[in-house]
């Protein structure tokens, strides 16, 4: 169940204006109907359109104090169903899950991202999760029938010296910008902001764009969280920054061990507004709460950002690709901000003539750090190669595949996007590398491949 959004406000007024002349009767009448076909779809509907009427009863004529049972019913009327994943499933990534109890000895559960796309091709982040078994079998559990959209955190606090550094690379920085963040605590609230913000009529021309890059960096930046007793697959990522409006796409997930021994997860994934695409961050712990950040510097351009699953020689590390071409490398000291890529990787053989990229966050192995690619050759045909990093100079390639790794047969070929296999992330489990993959932009399917062979593959 998602937010039904009309085309104009004035729409909006008109359909909540005939809701509130409907007689007592007719209210009772039409939420029996709603509640009676939705009520055992999804689960707690009474409250979301509760909060969805609290989201629009802007549109309520000013004095309008509808009694409960007709808020929920206006709540009803600007609320519909989504099917995410209606029109394909595709680009995986995975990670193992944060709980491995109760299972048997070798066996690893596992979280499988997906890029999921519905109607107005609008992608989101599903999930999936699974097990493999000590003999390398794959189970994945069915997912439940009915999806959930997380509830923002209101009260998330911005930091304001990373918030005035993201401000400064984005361009946005003038004497208004340094006037409001004088008015903020060093950790201040979207609604702090709000109000430190002067009335739109009160702004001339060059603050009013200044105070739209501010709102906009604050808008892309957020926390939500899903029901803890939600299941894994229930838990939907839907677009719901500006930045993000036409799609979320393409998570690399990776689990990644910070200095202190313990683990995180980060996503880089794809923000894409109907004109720009931007790289960008993704956080979680558990699954559960996430945090979406910008990601900042002359270097976050073009798609397919992935990082290291731990710090190499005290610095960050992200394998990129800014001219659309080659494979790159960069390091920071801040995940945030990303500056200076260095060549990696050019295509060399005719199935990546055209261009190459990587697919997801490298693989710590004893023999190196090992990178999935894709490579685009003739017919604009996409198929997954390997190559090798030096464990301790990632910038130095000691092995590479000659031949792809993995191609589309005839029965992955057909799609919305012919003659195409691509993953987001792979992990090795007892010396078996698990490959999940999409076809044609459409499916998704797995292989596997023993470790020892790929590496003995390489040149």
């Amino acid at each position: 169940m998602r937010p039904f959004r009309p085309t104009t406000d004035e729409i909006a007024a008109r359909i909540a204006a005939r809701v509130m002349a409907l007689p007592d009767e007719q209210v009772t009448k039409s939420l029996g109907e709603v509640m009676g076909e939705f009520a055992d779809r999804h689960e707690q509907v009474e409250n979301i359109f509760r909060r969805r009427f609290e989201q629009v009863k802007i549109y309520l004529a000013p004095g309008a104090n509808p009694a409960p049972e007709r808020q929920l019913l206006i709540g009803a009327f600007f609320t519909h169903e989504y099917s995410p994943e209606s029109a394909a499933l595709f680009n995986p990534s995975i990670v193992p899950h944060p709980d491995q109890s109760g299972l048997p000895a070798g066996s690893l559960r596992f979280i499988l991202s997906l890029r999921a796309t519905g109607e107005g091709h609008i992608s989101s982040i599903t999930f999936r999760t699974g097990t493999v078994s000590a003999q390398h079998r794959i189970t994945l559990m069915p997912p439940v029938p009915f999806a959930a959209e997380p509830e923002r955190v209101p009260n998330a606090a911005f930091e304001k010296a990373l918030f005035a550094h993201k401000l400064e690379e984005a361009g946005v920085q003038d004497d208004f910008c340094r006037s409001i963040l004088e008015r903020l605590q060093e950790n201040f609230t979207l609604k702090e902001l709000y109000q430190a913000l002067p009335t739109a009529d009160s702004l001339d021309a060059l603050a009013t764009r200044s105070a739209r890059g501010i709102l906009l960096l604050a808008e892309s930046n957020y926390e939500v969280h899903f029901a803890p007793e939600s299941r894994v697959s229930q838990r939907v990522l839907f677009p719901s920054a500006p930045s993000q409006s036409n799609g979320i796409e393409d998570a690399r997930f990776v689990r990644f061990q910070k200095d202190d021994g313990s683990y995180n997860y980060y996503a880089t994934y794809t923000a894409y507004d109907g004109k720009i695409i931007l790289p960008q961050l993704l956080e979680t712990p558990d699954f559960v709460h996430f945090r979406f950040s910008t990601l900042n510097g002359p270097a976050v351009q073009n798609k397919g950002m992935a990082l290291f699953p731990r710090k190499v020689n005290g610095h960050y590390v992200m394998i990129s690709r800014q001219d659309d071409e080659n494979i790159l490398i960069m390091f920071s000291d801040n995940i945030d901000f990303w500056a200076d890529p260095k060549l990696l990787l050019c295509p060399e053989q005719p199935w990546e003539f055209i261009k190459m990229g990587n697919c997801g966050s490298p693989i710590e192995t004893p023999a190196g750090w090992l990178v999935l690619s894709h490579g685009v050759g003739a017919m604009r045909k996409y198929c997954l190669g390997a190559f090798l990093l030096d464990l301790n100079d990632p910038t130095r390639v000691i092995g590479r595949l000659r031949e792809p790794l993995l191609s589309p047969n005839e029965a992955e070929r057909e799609g919305y996007v012919p003659n195409v296999v691509y993953t987001c992330g792979a992990l090795v489990h007892r010396r078996e590398l698990i490959i999940p993959y999409a076809m044609s932009d459409s499916a998704t399917s797995f292989a596997t491949v023993p470790l020892d062979q790929l590496l003995a593959a390489m040149e």
